[in-house]
């Protein structure tokens, strides 16, 4: 098993996307290789219903 390429992934977060140190550590891995997805042009289509809808539970509006 390789390693999580943790020198990469804080260049990319802190450098590129110049996120604070606090930003940057409260991502997921997931929403971090998201990110990289979106800046290298991958595209993986718009949010599906469900996940929304699991979106919309975890973080209501207007609370």
């Amino acid at each position: 098993m390789t390693p999580f390429p943790w020198a990469a992934a804080m260049g990319f977060g802190l450098g590129v996307l110049r996120l604070s140190a606090r930003d940057f550590w409260a991502l997921t891995p997931r929403e971090l290789a998201s990110a990289w997805g979106a800046l290298m042009g991958e595209r993986t289509g718009p949010l599906g219903r469900g996940d929304l809808n699991i979106l919309m539970e975890r973080f209501p509006d207007g609370q």
